[in-house]
């Protein structure tokens, strides 16, 4: 997992790169740009399209230059808009940029500039070093920017945008952020979200031991990273090796809850499931997963399952003392979901009853019932890893980027996912993924990354093929490929 460090420190890291390493500062820019390039070339964009690149006179600027460069060398019609006065010192790497800038590249002032074509815009202007307000030229710079039709590409980050900042109205509003090495955290908010578009991070080469050097306990959970957490079986295993789990939940008129559940536990490798639910509605389960086994009454011999998940469709009238009862006979970490945190949120004396190191895994709303209503994302990361670390749980914030804050302050935000995931009964999928990866004997933290990555990579897959028809249903039956595609046996 890749460190996300404050943006006054991407400074010192590349400084830290160019000593260890010995390339110039200079080749890292270029390695930057060329990154930007191959990712731009595989998009499919309209060669007919005239590129402007508006381009400052620090280092994010170079960066522009050796991208209109690039991509001029590639046959697109590219043309620089100077975000600079003729008498500005620019930083060394981009003054050697812009000298290499081809001669049939236009580089006009920006205050001269416009436009009423279609284009395509790359913002290069300001990048993660600014602090502060913006100068009256910056805003102009910005709001002439966004005033352009077309397609708006940023370079690392927004120019406007504070590193871990909310943005405003001073802000370049890009249908794509290409960010290098890492993430930065303003690029992870909600709130920024009609900033930045889609995000793309650029691997530029920079050791990641070198991250180390740096304080910071947010990372940023990559496919790379999931193979090596991912348990090994072979061909003597049997269904006991694959996890003995329990699902408790469901209730009428709400039984879709568990189906979902269930079937993305199966999906995910479990390999015994039972459903713990009502006996008036067990026709439904049997019927619906006919793989699964139902229980009703008592939980009888709890200590038999590896894992149970508690919460999907369960209602909230009742269920105190069947919840407090599973924590008194259960003392395994175990996840908890949809209804069983509204019970908690109820009943908060239980907050401390529950298993060190369970999985909890709330939408925002009902982490807000849990711990209070936060002004932002930003002040509810804040109280995410004060919660996890008081509890010592695992919590799992539900949405685009979930967040994954652990015992030990760590918080982790997932890169996997979609738009398209935003469907009643997808977190209930992730419910049955997560118990049935502690049912195989995964470490809670282990379990948490891996089922919180595959279930946005199957809803990325769903949603390729559905779109805005996807349904839970989509992506429980995407798990499988989720496999195949991170080289998982």
């Amino acid at each position: 997992m890749i460190r996300i460090l404050h943006g006054e420190s991407v400074k010192k890291l590349d400084q830290l790169h160019i000593e260890r390493s010995g390339e110039s500062g200079y080749e890292l820019m270029e390695r930057a740009a060329q990154g930007f390039c191959d990712w731009f070339l595989g998009k499919d964009f309209d060669r007919t399209k005239d590129i402007f690149v508006f381009a400052g006179a620090g280092n994010n600027g170079g960066d522009g230059f050796a991208i209109a460069r690039l991509l001029s060398e590639r046959g697109w019609k590219v043309n620089v808009v100077a975000c600079f006065g003729e008498n500005c010192i620019l930083s060394p790497d981009a003054e050697t940029n812009l000298e290499k800038l081809p001669k049939e590249d236009s580089l006009i002032n920006w205050k001269v500039f416009s436009t009423s074509k279609d284009a395509i815009f790359i913002d290069a202007y300001l990048g993660v070093g600014l602090k502060g307000e913006l100068r009256p030229e910056a805003r102009e710079i910005i709001q002439k920017f966004n005033s352009f039709s077309g397609i708006k590409i940023a370079v690392d980050i927004p120019s406007g945008l504070q590193s871990e900042g909310l943005g405003g109205s001073d802000v370049a509003k890009a249908d794509y952020t290409i960010t290098f090495a890492f993430p930065k955290l303003a690029l992870l908010l909600p709130e920024n979200a009609n900033l930045v578009g889609e995000l793309e991070v650029v691997d530029i080469g920079i050791n990641e031991s070198l991250y180390q050097e740096f304080d910071s306990d947010y990372f940023f959970v990559q496919r790379k990273d999931l193979l090596p957490l991912h348990r090994k079986f072979n061909r003597f295993s049997h269904k006991g090796d694959f996890g003995k789990i329990l699902l408790v939940g469901g209730s009428p008129g709400k039984m879709g809850a568990m189906v979902i559940a269930s079937r993305s536990a199966l999906r995910t490798g479990a390999g015994l499931v039972t459903i713990h639910i009502e006996e008036t509605e067990r026709e439904i389960i049997q019927t619906a997963v006919p793989e699964a086994m139902a229980s009703w009454g008592l939980i009888a011999n709890p200590e038999y399952y590896d894992a149970i998940g508690v919460g999907p469709g369960w209602g909230i009238e009742q269920r105190k003392l069947l919840l407090e009862s599973i924590f008194k006979n259960f003392p395994k970490p175990m996840v908890l979901d949809a209804d069983a945190l509204n019970v908690l949120s109820r009943n908060p004396e239980l907050l401390e009853k529950i298993p060190v190191n369970s999985i909890l895994t709330p939408h925002i709303g009902e982490f807000e019932r849990l711990v209070g209503k936060a002004e932002n994302h930003l002040e509810r990361i804040i109280q995410s890893k004060d919660f996890a670390e008081k509890y010592q749980i695992v919590l799992v914030l539900k949405g685009a980027n979930t967040l994954i804050s652990l015992p030990d302050g760590r918080q982790l935000f997932n890169s996997s996912g979609s738009q398209f995931m935003a469907t009643g009964g997808s977190g209930d999928a992730l419910t049955g993924m997560l118990t049935a990866y502690l049912g195989m004997g995964y470490s809670p933290e282990n379990a948490a990354i891996c089922g919180v990555y595959h279930h946005g990579l199957a809803g990325e897959l769903a949603g390729e093929l559905k779109k805005r028809g996807t349904m839970a249903s989509d992506i429980i039956e995407k798990i499988p490929e989720t496999y195949r595609m991170l080289g998982i046996e």
